[in-house]
């Protein structure tokens, strides 16, 4: 799917600044993206919609997933993915993940990221839907995604990286020959950067997450609008597999008529051992899958929503009582205040649950160094489209593939500068005639968006 350039109704930009390259998004994807070029010598800029840590990596519970453990292998893990995908992988772009991720986990560690240890000493590992092993590394017990965010907040601020925060992109700014020359985006309240201004620069970065908020039930966060893949959209960029939105199967019942964002309860509950059961204390997903609750997202969701269809239900159940409040206090105390906070104790009795929109499995779609069809622009984490998950993300994986796509998009854009060397003047961008807010677009031919 593309569109050809259009441009939103806004004011001419009243400022604007230069650099080497413009990231957009401050979650896992974007940071790791931005430190990675300053390292690098490119002269770095990160805007964000909210504020550094306000997208959708701090809300991640269960961990990260990479072949780290004892006996496991980036082919078992390659394997597990592929699955999970239901045959719609870019198997290429999965082995890049695979065999890439145990070392960019170990960077992300020297980065300052705290994750949980063994009583050996060595990484504590756990175990989530669709894998056949433990290799989901977490922190905090379940607070995985908050200490990724601080670790990587904390060393942009260490290195004084140039933030905007409370910034909204707006449009691509492109050259006379289509290439990207930066960003224009409206601020709220930054001082010197209020209102809409322009960064310019000839490598954006786009990393601004999903659009769970487009449904009236998600885990995302409120920031998690589509943003990106809108600005890719009016850019002329080629987008992939906008129907392949996971939905995560346990999220915390609050009423038929809860709206927006959600608490998760993290697939490594059922890792752990939780089972999922009716109302009466049937497991229903046992002999539906090999697995059981530990099944794909698509499986264990849709098995969830045919137990509710049959017995007129508006929820089913996850029993961990079996845990004791010991575990529950150690390993899961994000998931445990919540629920608590909500008038429900996991320690003592079935916590309800039903699917709620979580990942977007498709998106700006990009090659194996994460350059999208526009030239100059790139896109890595839940905005862009990989070939990785398919059309069923395996549990953990984001947060691996937001690490080693920045980095190689990282890796591009020095490569580029040392090729050919960055312009000594930022392009000027080129006004485009105005085009109808909302065109048809039709799908790419031969893309998967097309047939599926």
């Amino acid at each position: 799917m593309t569109s050809t350039g259009i441009r939103l109704h806004a004011p001419a930009p009243g400022w604007s600044i230069s650099a080497d390259v413009v990231v957009v998004g401050s979650g896992v994807a974007g940071l790791t993206a931005a430190l990675r070029c300053e390292a690098a010598g490119l002269t770095t800029v990160v805007v964000t919609k909210a504020r550094l840590d306000d997208g959708s990596t701090r809300w991640a519970q269960g961990g990260i997933a990479a072949a780290l453990g004892e006996g496991d292998t980036p082919e078992q893990h390659l394997e597990d993915t592929l699955v999970a995908g239901a045959g719609l992988c870019d198997e290429g772009a999965v082995r890049l993940l695979v065999t890439e991720g145990p070392d960019a986990v170990r960077r992300l560690i020297e980065t300052g990221a705290h994750f949980d240890e063994s009583e050996g000493g060595g990484l504590e590992l756990t175990r989530e839907g669709g894998h056949h092993r433990r290799r989901i590394a977490h922190a905090g017990g379940d607070a995985t995604g908050a200490e990724i965010s601080r670790a990587l907040v904390d060393a942009v601020r260490a290195r004084g990286l140039r933030a905007i925060e409370n910034a909204l992109v707006l449009d691509l700014l492109t050259d006379a020959d289509g290439r990207t020359a930066g960003v224009s985006l409206h601020v709220m309240g930054e001082g010197q950067h209020d209102g809409v201004g322009a960064v310019h620069a000839p490598a954006v970065v786009l990393a601004t997450g999903g659009m769970g908020q487009v449904f009236s039930a998600t885990t995302n966060p409120s920031v998690s609008t589509g943003d990106g893949v809108a600005l890719a959209l009016r850019a002329g960029a080629e987008i992939s597999d906008l129907e392949f939105v996971q939905f995560h199967p346990t999220v915390l019942f609050l009423g038929p008529d809860a709206e927006g964002q959600q608490p998760l309860v993290s697939e490594a509950v059922r890792g752990e051992g939780a089972h999922l059961v009716d109302g009466d204390g049937v497991r229903f997903m046992l002999g539906q899958h090999e697995l059981a609750e530990l099944a794909p997202r698509d499986i264990v969701a849709k098995g969830i929503m045919r137990r509710m269809q049959e017995l007129d239900a508006e929820h089913m159940y996850l029993d961990a009582r079996h845990f004791g409040a010991e575990m529950w206090e150690h390993r899961f105390p994000t998931i445990l205040a919540a629920c608590r906070a909500h008038g429900i104790d996991p320690v003592t009795e079935p916590v309800p649950v039903a699917p709620a929109a979580h990942y977007a499995s498709g998106g700006v779609r990009t090659d194996s160094h994460g350059r999208t069809t526009v030239p100059g622009l790139y896109a890595c984490g839940e905005v862009a489209c990989t070939g990785v998950h398919g059309a069923n993300r395996l549990a953990s994986n984001s947060l691996l593939e937001g690490l080693v796509y920045a980095e190689r998009i990282s890796v591009d854009i020095a490569a580029g500068r040392s090729a050919h060397g960055l312009p000594a003047r930022v392009p000027a961008p080129v006004e485009h005639p105005d085009r109808p807010a909302h065109p048809l677009l039709a799908p790419r031919p031969g893309s998967r968006s097309s047939g599926s």
